[in-house]
């Protein structure tokens, strides 16, 4: 493994120059499309196209533009529209991106990188959105100006200020602060909520919100029992309290994190020690890190000072969340890889702890946003003066590797893999250094043929020299994971402040052929104060620790904001600002600005203290209503944006799996140590063996357990929505499709867990309809009702006798027909929309 030089990263400087594109209102364009356009096709354009074909063009070639929306479909001199929304086949541009056609190849010089072109793809089979007006802007040279003070007066740029609760005309409803705020909006509306929850499907809601797993009967039956006024509060602590809260929330913050065991992209690379991570964040969840340090950590937990070395590592281990992110590793220009590994950094960071997409602003002035090229670059020096070591090695088509971070043997740390003899270690070491020999060999071979016929020396010698190079850094990652005497060494990914820190110069068009003027390390202009000062210090190293600090703190006026928001989502079905990961211009404004203040402000009075913001919420009357349907409300309020009731929300996919296991008894409570990703190996090969431990035995944990490779993720979780592990996600699709129906009946593991599941019920102690009745307590927290029962009835005097008769009759027919119609009956509950949704 090499590490990537700091020589290599610098570049010279240029100024930006050139028109930038005079916007409109885009109510017609939904926000992730909007961020999509930004960060993925409009830098591409301007980077590559606009030389040529924009209005800046000395000569405008083949009579295409390419700057402005109508410019863009309507295509050039060849008649053929330029983009077709939703029809690739007729877009012209991408024709000419993929080289296909040797008489159009854009850009002529360079094809462009596949991850680029498959965006293109995406865009196009969006819909083609594309904010730019039909003519470009020419006042002040075409060049937008931005104004800090008019910016900073946007809603989410100013500090939350604490308001009191309105008044309200309804008595008795109200049970805490928060109830008066949704109060007051629903009566201004002329509405009124519906009743309460009952308390099974209450109990129902607590239970997976903070478990993401049911609550067994007799957690039902204690709840219903209980009817004294702090109930509710009781059973909220006791989930709080549980081993299984932190494998629950940590979910939802690895969303954000866009956690992952492998890069993505073009070439998929393992992350074979990503699983820390993982672990970090369940950890830091389950014992309610005050949520100000726990992003401090993630920033800069290397340089945070610390107690012990067990403190010390958890700390280096949390900036895992800068490391995990997607990278093209096959790109041969390592200063583009470096900058790109900048950008996703910025991104990922920028739009989970601040809910802004500063990433827009690479490649110009953000186009909506008050933040300018100049806060990018100041931003990206500090990244660029951290090391972000993630741990691969040189193997085909990784052309970027780095080390890992070694820690301490006595920093008290969990080893993801099991103990081996010396005598394996120095077998493993044998068989690097002979490997390491015949690559040698084979290099000096080729260079031998090479000197004496060229025409030799072709690809087969090359495929060699790479095989046996591939083969000798595969053993040799094998080798470099554990100790002399056998023992695991303990490794991390992770970021490290360089030796040397130094400023970046603004890229014109983000180009790193194009550098410009150098920008002092520094942080973002509109979210300080005037006159406060942007810079790093020169002592300050990176900058990563003053970056951290600056966003966790009580004055920055976004991050508890972005995070209450994200708690309330979770737990309400919607936000209060309906786009999580977007509080900038384009995103939505809060539906209850006075109640998101309220709630960002308590959550820093209170230490940060992720746990009693779930709790004030959870003890809110307006968490426990129902969801029941009112026409009247509805025809005011169809999105249900003032709460007048719960939103009916289907669980998602990890819930749907441990929910699946759980009823049946077979879900593996016990933390996993470590990951199979760690112990797949290196190169294509791991990725062969990973799948086979994949696919090849049932997997009982937890699904958060389970490994992530971009790509490739189960099916169970793809199936029901599971998001782009590539891309920060606050707010999950839902969809409701019969792809989804059609694997709990048909799926192998839809079927093993209705098969576990009958063979808990039919150990039930009781008779047939008493069995069958656990069945719907353990599936949906309820007993079934009058009707339900009589169904149930009617499917079992004609499902039973059929299924004993197709299998011959005799005693042991008629035992294998009630286990399989107790399956089937079993398999129902499971498949059903009630098992799937929360009311």
């Amino acid at each position: 493994m090499k590490l990537l030089p700091l020589s290599s990263l610098i570049l010279a400087p240029v100024m930006l120059t050139g028109a930038d594109v005079a916007e409109t209102a885009h109510a017609g364009i939904a926000p992730d499309q909007l961020q999509f356009f930004e960060k993925n096709i409009r830098p591409v354009l301007a980077r590559h196209c606009y030389k040529c074909h924009s209005a800046e063009s000395e000569k405008v070639k083949g009579g295409l533009t390419l700057d402005t929306k109508q410019a863009t479909l309507l295509g050039g001199e060849s008649g053929h529209p330029g983009v077709t929304p939703g029809s690739v086949a007729q877009s012209s541009i991408y024709a000419a991106m993929t080289w296909k056609n040797e008489d159009m190849q854009m850009p002529p010089k360079e094809k462009l990188p596949d991850d680029v072109i498959a965006n293109f793809k995406k865009w196009i089979e969006m819909g083609a959105p594309d904010p730019r007006e039909t003519k470009v802007a020419n006042a002040n040279g075409g060049k937008r100006v931005i104004d800090m003070e008019e910016g900073r007066k946007h809603w989410s740029f100013q500090k939350p200020v604490k308001q009191a609760p309105p008044e309200v005309r309804t008595e008795g409803w109200t049970r805490t602060e928060i109830d008066r705020f949704i109060l007051a909006g629903i009566e201004k509306a002329g509405l009124h909520p519906v009743r309460d929850a009952d308390r099974p499907t209450l109990i129902r809601r607590i239970a997976f919100d903070l478990t993401g797993l049911p609550p067994t009967p007799d957690e039902v039956k204690a709840f219903v029992a209980d009817t004294s006024p702090d109930a509710a509060r009781r059973v909220i602590d006791m989930y709080l309290d549980s081993e299984r809260y932190g494998e629950r929330w940590a979910r939802h913050w690895l969303d954000v994190a866009r956690y992952a065991e492998s890069s993505g992209k073009e070439v998929n690379v393992l992350y074979s020690h990503a699983w820390r991570y993982r672990d970090y964040v369940i950890e830091s969840f389950k014992k309610d890190k005050p949520y100000d340090q726990f992003l401090k950590e993630q920033i800069a937990g290397d340089l945070l000072k610390f107690t012990d070395k067990r403190d010390q590592a958890e700390k280096i281990v949390a900036t895992g969340f800068l490391a995990v992110g997607s990278k093209g590793h096959n790109n041969r220009d390592r200063r583009q890889f470096a900058m790109d590994l900048v950008d996703e950094q910025i991104d990922a960071m920028s739009q989970s702890m601040l809910g802004l997409t500063l990433a827009c602003a690479r490649c110009h002035d953000h186009k909506f946003d008050p933040v300018t090229q100049r806060d990018y670059y100041a931003l990206a020096g500090i990244f660029l003066s951290s090391e972000t070591l993630f741990g691969t090695y040189d193997q085909l088509q990784n052309s970027n590797t780095s080390a890992l971070i070694e820690l301490d043997r006595d920093a008290g740390q969990v080893s993801g893999l099991a103990k081996i003899a010396p005598a394996e270690v120095a077998q493993l070491k044998s068989r690097y250094e002979t490997a390491a020999r015949t690559a040698e060999e084979a290099r000096r071979e080729a260079f031998a043929m090479r000197q004496q016929d060229r025409d030799k020396a072709g690809a087969a010698a090359f495929l060699r020299i790479r095989g046996t190079r591939d083969n000798a850094e595969a053993i040799k990652a094998d080798l470099d994971l554990f100790h002399e005497d056998g023992t695991p060494r303990t490794l991390v990914m992770g970021v490290l402040d360089r030796k040397t820190p130094f400023n970046s110069p603004i890229l014109v068009r983000g180009d790193i052929k194009q550098p410009g003027e150098v920008v002092p390390r520094g942080l973002v202009e509109v979210l300080c104060a005037k006159g406060e000062p942007l810079n790093i210090s020169p002592e300050g190293g990176s900058g990563r620790i003053d970056l951290a600090h600056w966003i966790a703190s009580k004055d920055n006026p976004l991050t508890a904001r972005v995070m209450a928001n994200r708690v309330w989502l979770k737990l309400m079905g919607s936000g209060l600002v309906a786009t999580p990961d977007n509080f900038g211009v384009m995103g939505q404004k809060p539906t209850h600005p006075e109640l998101l203040d309220h709630l960002a402000v308590t959550f820093m009075e209170n230490g940060w203290s992720v746990k009693k913001l779930i709790r004030e919420i959870m003890l809110s009357r307006a968490y426990q209503t129902g969801s029941a349907y009112d026409a009247a409300n509805f025809a005011v309020d169809p999105d249900n944006k003032l709460h007048w009731r719960m939103n009916q929300r289907r669980l998602d996919a990890e819930a749907i799996r441990d929910a699946m296991l759980a009823v049946g008894g077979v879900l593996n409570f016990y933390p996993v140590d470590g990951s199979p990703v760690a112990r797949a190996g290196e190169g294509r090969q791991a990725l062969l063996t990973l799948q086979r431990e994949v696919t090849g035995k049932p997997h009982t944990c937890r699904s958060i357990y389970l490994p992530i490779v971009r790509d490739q993720i189960p099916e169970m979780l793809s199936v029901f929505d599971f998001p782009d592990a590539s891309l920060v996600n606050g707010d999950r699709e839902t969809t409701n499709v019969p792809s989804q129906s059609l694997f709990l009946m048909n799926n192998q593991q839809a079927q093993g867990a209705a098969d576990a599941f009958a063979a808990r019920v039919a150990k039930f102690d009781g008779n047939s309809s008493e069995r069958l009745g656990y069945a719907y307590q353990l599936a949906f927290g309820r007993g079934p009702n009058a009707q339900e029962r009589q169904a149930i009835s009617h499917f079992w005097t004609r499902f039973q006798p059929q299924v004993a008769k197709n299998m011959g009759g005799g005693k042991d027919a008629k035992q294998k027909a009630d286990f399989a119609a107790l399956s089937a009956f079993c398999q129902s509950l499971i498949a059903s929309a009630e098992f799937r949704y929360l009311n």
